[in-house]
């Protein structure tokens, strides 16, 4: 398979992890995308990429201008298509200029689109949003494959919304991969508690989260300590830095790779926080994060909103901390009760599943191979509910 990949963050992990799971169908590969840091880099995944300017986090509307500069001068990417078998484009943004490149320079490729996000924007009820909506639609017509990491974005936004309009979608959700279970630094033994240690690992951009840990960590002082790792999203919590340093309890600790890490940093805690207010009623109800597959894998014992997808996949594997609306009561209540023998029993609950909930050991990779066409690739929607596949 010849793929080209448009990405909307070249340093992004996901775009690299996303590339690691077709690796065993993969002949040519090129990235092509924008990037955030001050160099683009020259790989992702050991192939090659093709930088096409630099944007910002939580700037969309930099993000959309830049989109408008590159298709202004579409021609300048023409020889980057010869004997292309996939184009496949992560983001909106990101198809709407997959579309025309197919169009002009790839027509006999297969056009597939990750929808893995849906901005607050698509889901407004203003002229801002119909109109957002109205381009995604003729885009998703020029579209032969959606690809989602949870269910929900195509039954509460993409089937609702789109309709008839809708390609067929198949579902691959963001579990850990193999060959990153057996890159794992390995952990040392998970410190007994209390105190109890709860892991905030990846984007952290969800300012109610911070507010809701650092006011456990102080209600609790002695009992709960909270461990941040990764990336802020300054645009979401410009004083980041500031409201951790004054806040009890709350630990930033820098990036991390998840290449070697994981195994490291989440058995260092015995909570793992799944909880996203970002974009409440919306994406943050939909998705299902990176963490809870992390933090599964590695035995951190998850804490969740009953009432979003999150809460529905715990609950159906029977693991997990499961908060109502009252989210801050429950947490001190929690926490307030919480002894080593309930702790282990959560922990032996998280033990128990099936290591397949967690880890993909290539099933999906071969199932998504198929469905962009790889030859000798077999591809089913397995999980999918609706479907024209």
């Amino acid at each position: 398979m010849r793929l080209v990949y448009l990405v909307h963050d070249l340093d992004d992990p996901a775009v690299a992890r996303r590339l690691v799971m077709l690796r065993h169908w993969l002949d040519t590969a090129l990235v092509i995308g924008f990037h955030r840091g001050p160099t683009a880099p020259a790989q992702v995944a050991g192939w090659p990429t093709h930088a096409i300017g630099r944007t910002a986090d939580g700037r969309l509307g930099r993000r959309a201008a830049s989109v408008l500069g590159v298709r202004a001068r579409l021609g300048r990417l023409a020889g980057l298509f010869d004997g292309v078998d996939v184009v496949m484009a992560r983001q909106l943004e990101m198809l709407a200029l997959a579309v025309p490149l197919r169009r002009r320079f790839a027509a006999g490729a297969m056009l597939a689109y990750e929808c893995l996000d849906v901005h607050r924007l698509m889901v407004a009820p203003g002229l801002a949003g119909r109109l957002l909506r109205g381009i995604e639609g003729r885009l998703l017509r020029r579209t032969d494959l959606v690809i989602v990491s949870a269910l929900p974005f195509v039954t509460a936004y993409l089937a609702p919304v789109h309709q008839d309009r809708l390609p067929p979608f198949c579902l691959i959700e963001n579990k850990v991969l193999d060959v990153e279970t057996a890159a794992q630094l390995p952990p040392g033994p998970r410190p007994a508690g209390p105190p109890w240690r709860i892991g905030w690992f990846g984007v952290l951009r969800c300012r109610r989260s911070l507010d809701l840990l650092a006011a456990l960590a102080a209600a609790l002082a002695g009992q709960v300590e909270v461990e941040l790792r990764g990336r802020p999203a300054y645009a979401a919590i410009p004083d980041f830095d500031a409201l951790v340093a004054a806040a009890p309890g709350l630990s930033f600790l820098g990036p991390y790779d998840r290449r070697r890490d994981l195994a490291r940093i989440y058995g260092g805690v015995h909570f793992s926080w799944a909880i996203d207010f970002y974009e409440d009623g919306a994406n943050s109800a939909w998705l299902l994060p990176n963490r809870i597959y992390e933090g599964g894998r590695h035995g951190a014992v998850p804490i969740a909103r009953a009432a979003v997808e999150t809460g529905r996949f715990l609950d159906a594997l029977g693991v997990g901390v499961l908060l109502g609306f009252t989210a801050a009561e429950d947490l001190q209540r929690f926490f307030s009760a919480l002894t080593p023998e309930g702790y282990a029993e959560a922990a032996a609950r998280l033990a128990g599943v099936p290591h397949a909930a967690w880890v993909e050991d290539g099933q999906d990779g071969t199932r998504l191979a198929g469905l962009l066409g790889a030859p000798g690739a077999v591809g089913t929607n397995r999980g999918a509910t609706i479907t024209n596949a």
